[in-house]
């Protein structure tokens, strides 16, 4: 159970201080700046591995979850409980935004810009999905995201990625982050992509992997 409690406690955490500075960022005309919210999303999935990367993997993802599964790396009977995990943790991160800040429309919820078609969108978000379970497969251990080069890997490559890639379609990389927020502004126009892209490119990642690692890499 331990694991399952890590993976509550990690996603909370993320959720809450990401969207938690998206929204803040919101309702305060930019106090935060968008280098202020790329920065707080990398400090805390990178602080999140050094807390939970050893007992649970620290995954924090469905995409990264099914990825590891995929790759041969994790049991396919504990990825429904591990997602189930992340979205109670994801879920009351959400909950605690909107009941905190009730002024907030976006709570910080993913939509791609104005002007931005989703299959474009999609389509950014599965190559930052990609980009991040490159990242991953390559510096963990097993399942397991561990050590220091594995939480300053992904901690930097998550906020390089919102850094850049945040404007046009707020940089999910992770359905359940982008599932939580959604449940409380019910605005579900755009879930489909922010499922299924983060989805297919952690899959297409750990295909890829075969291409410079051995052939039992995963």
């Amino acid at each position: 159970m331990k694991k399952y409690y890590a993976e509550i406690i990690g996603t909370f955490a993320m959720v809450f201080c990401g969207c938690g500075a998206m929204t803040i960022n919101e309702i305060t005309n930019g106090s935060i700046t968008h280098v202020g919210v790329a920065i707080t999303w990398g400090l805390i999935v990178m602080a999140m591995i050094y807390a939970f990367g050893e007992i649970s993997g620290a995954h924090f993802n469905p995409a990264v979850t099914i990825g590891f599964a995929f790759a041969k790396k994790f049991s396919w009977n504990l990825v429904p409980k591990y997602i189930l995990a992340q979205a109670i943790g994801a879920i009351f991160a959400a909950f605690l935004l909107w009941f905190l800040f009730p002024e907030s429309q976006f709570l910080g919820e993913t939509r791609p810009a104005d002007g931005f078609p989703a299959y474009k969108a999609a389509i950014l978000e599965f190559l930052l999905t990609f980009f991040l379970m490159v990242v991953i497969i390559n510096v963990s251990t097993g399942s397991k995201e561990i050590g220091t080069m594995a939480a300053i890997a992904v901690g930097g490559v998550i906020l390089l990625e919102a850094m850049f890639a945040g404007p046009m379609t707020k940089a999910s990389m992770n359905p359940i982050r982008s599932i939580a927020p959604a449940l409380f502004t019910v605005n579900f126009q755009y879930l489909w992509l922010y499922i299924t892209a983060p989805i297919l490119g952690a899959i297409a990642a750990v295909s890829s992997c075969k291409l410079v690692k051995d052939d039992t890499c995963c």
